[in-house]
């Protein structure tokens, strides 16, 4: 079986790591840089890199903040955030990425799925889904949670598959920043519907948190910021933790 991840994630907003709640009322959380090199070097298994206001402009910083990230660590990160189009995703590969992650763009542009893959490899390609739970059911949102969508979470992720994303990462709106556990029901559909690893992200706030969506909720990985960036969960602690609760972990 293979090994579960533990997945930083850290949003970037002017060049500086934020975490919010529920995708609003944001902190500052530190330096990218240092931050993902001490998270390397701590035992991460891969990290996440959201541009979380990405504009034109932000787009060239952002750029040379990946560059820098790929000269200070040893380990698999993604990058997402304005990822609209193939020259996206080569500026970013280009620059030390090992994958992208698109949200908004694949869902008013399910295509870009398709010709990521195609172009650079199914590999490459993760698809975040934001979804928020409403009146029994999971609605997708664009625009980092702002607007509802017609698409809904299940539906979508396997058009995702289907289109060649390599990856789902879903996160829970409703879980998000909330420190009360993951989305597992959901998480485990999306397990036994699909046939690409699933990422689980939104409410990480304890170690137990992270055992229940690797048992209860079949992730492939877990993602989380602030019980990391605020230093209430080390990533050596938690492992240790998992091996001893039989998840099989990387240590």
């Amino acid at each position: 079986m293979l090994a579960k991840r533990i997945v930083p994630c850290l949003d970037i907003k002017d060049g500086k790591t934020v975490k919010g709640i529920n995708f609003v009322n944001f902190r500052d959380a530190g330096d990218p840089v240092e931050l993902g090199a001490q998270y390397s070097r701590e035992g991460a298994d891969e990290l996440v890199y959201l541009d979380i206001t990405a504009s034109h402009e932000g787009r060239k910083t952002f750029t040379e903040l990946v560059k820098k990230v790929a000269a200070n660590i040893s380990i698999p990160f993604t990058v997402g955030g304005g990822i609209n189009e193939l020259k996206d995703v080569d500026r970013l590969l280009s620059a030390g990425a090992d994958k992208v992650s698109i949200n908004s763009a694949a869902l008013r542009n399910p295509s870009l799925i398709e010709e990521i893959a195609k172009n650079f490899g199914s590999q490459v390609c993760v698809v975040a889904i934001d979804a928020n739970y409403e009146n029994g059911d999971w609605i997708c949102y664009l625009n980092g949670g702002r607007i509802p969508t017609e698409k809904h979470l299940f539906q979508w992720a396997a058009e995702a598959e289907n289109l060649g994303a390599g990856e789902i990462l879903f996160t829970s709106m409703t879980h998000d920043g909330v420190k009360d556990g993951y989305a597992n029901e959901a998480l485990s559909t999306l397990a036994d519907n699909l046939h690409i690893p699933v990422i689980a992200s939104g409410g990480a706030g304890k170690m137990e948190h992270f055992r229940d969506t690797f048992a209860a909720g079949k992730a492939d990985a877990a993602l989380a910021a602030s019980v990391f960036h605020f230093g209430e969960i080390g990533i050596a602690d938690l492992k240790q933790y998992l091996n001893r609760e039989g998840i099989n972990v990387r240590i």
